[in-house]
């Protein structure tokens, strides 16, 4: 059942990724409840499949679970036509605010991929997530469209790829916070491997919320912005915990007061119950783009990401 699924998916993505020279995808994600996975595939050096099995409900039996996930292990090299050792398995669990950053293994190494005109390093075995989010994908091309002759921020950056793309595409500067040293390292290879200028492109280690008020201080301003912050996030590094539902107003209209006149600041959640507090926006023009920033891979699962592209009112 699930390789005859692979095997309708593989047809129907088959034209889009090669006219669209996309080198990383989604291919199956959770399509038969029977087997509760994303599948990813990664164009690198040789091919990668990515398994994520999403934790099954209590109610179902873990020794049918755990059978399953063997069968689906099993049919995968052959379908996919890749070795079993370059197939990597995580089994997602709800996070508890810090373990989302922490190191699973050692052994997996990096890997580069292609995105549009961007080089960027992937691991499949060491961290959670691979370093790339394929559902942001659109959205990190449009900002490389966007971004010529701007000044680009993007906070909660994880590895920097979407200041990657806005810097090739033509940025002025760039400034990229996060508060974890492991991704600014990841960020800082993936600006090298783009041979791109660090003078320019400023990576700063700091809580988000803590760095906007210094920002706001010293009279910063950007004309593109880019928001995704974690649903939820309670570091060593922050002395209270960051709530997406709750923190993103005030997040919003700080980030807000950096931008230029005629600047956009995009803002992207993966939280599925979020809401948007309209209302509390502080002199914002406020567009729900989250449908154009789901690409074809994607289309099964809608709620994957919100997205909303907020500019100043004049």
């Amino acid at each position: 059942m699930l390789a005859n699924r692979l095997r309708k998916n593989i047809k129907k993505l088959k034209s889009w990724v090669k006219k669209n020279d996309i080198h990383c995808y989604r291919l199956y994600d959770a399509d038969l409840p029977e087997y509760a996975l994303a599948i990813d595939i990664y164009d690198a050096e040789k091919k990668w499949v990515h398994v994520q099995e999403y934790e099954a409900p209590k109610t179902i039996d873990e020794a049918k679970s755990i059978q399953r996930l063997r069968d689906a292990l099993a049919v995968m090299p052959e379908v996919l036509g890749v070795p079993p050792k370059q197939l990597s398995l995580k089994i997602r669990r709800r996070q508890k605010g810090s373990t989302q950053y922490e190191k699973q293994g050692t052994d997996g190494g990096f890997h580069e991929v292609k995105e549009g005109s961007a080089k960027l390093l992937v691991n499949f075995k060491d961290y959670l997530d691979t370093g790339l989010f394929l559902d942001h994908r659109p959205m990190r091309l449009w900002i490389g469209e966007q971004a010529r002759g701007k000044q680009f921020l993007n906070l909660f950056a994880y590895t920097g790829a979407a200041t990657v793309h806005a810097a090739l595409g033509g940025a002025t500067t760039s400034t990229t916070v996060d508060m974890s040293k492991t991704y600014l390292d990841w960020a800082k290879n993936n600006f090298e491997l783009n041979n791109l200028n660090l003078d320019k492109h400023q990576l700063v280690r700091a809580n988000c919320m803590e760095w906007l008020d210094q920002a706001i201080e010293e009279q910063r301003k950007y004309e593109l912005i880019f928001i995704d912050p974690p649903t939820f996030s309670n570091s060593k590094r922050m002395d209270n915990v960051f709530d997406i539902q709750r923190d993103h107003v005030e997040l919003i209209n700080k980030t807000a007061k950096l931008l230029t006149k005629k600047g956009t600041l995009i803002f992207s959640t993966n939280f599925r119950k979020f809401k948007l507090d309209e209302s509390s926006l502080i002199n914002l023009a406020v567009q729900n783009i989250s449908k154009e920033t789901l690409s074809k891979d994607f289309e099964r699962n809608p709620k994957i990401h919100y997205c909303w592209k907020l500019t100043i009112n004049h």
